[in-house]
């Protein structure tokens, strides 16, 4: 499995966010690996199953999902940095959104 997943909900609708894409990149910029949210608005299998310690990136084309559903947002794009500091962990970063705002926490 791989150590970074992530879960896209769409606050707005009270539903999953299905075809968002993401891709995950190291601090340097380096992308890593890159998938698209799937109907239950969840990406299982982004990236390796081990990365290095460091800084890592989740960034979320939020504009894409929203032109697709017919709706304009204040955030063509969100980007979520993180730290992996212990390589043995899991990472799940869940991202809530609507169009005019989003959250996110460390999961499990």
């Amino acid at each position: 499995m791989s150590q970074v997943t992530t879960h896209v909900l769409d606050a707005a609708l009270g539903s999953p966010a299905r075809g968002v894409r993401v891709v995950l990149s190291r601090g340097d910029g380096t992308q890593v690996a890159a998938g698209v949210t799937d109907g239950a608005g969840r990406i299982g299998d982004l990236g390796p199953d081990r990365l290095d310690a460091g800084t890592y990136r989740l960034s979320f084309d939020t504009g894409e999902y929203f032109a697709g559903t017919g709706r304009a947002t204040f955030y063509p794009a969100v980007s979520i940095d993180f730290t992996v500091a212990d390589v043995g962990q899991h990472y799940h970063v869940p991202l809530l959104l609507s169009p005019y705002s989003y959250s996110t926490y460390r999961g499990n």
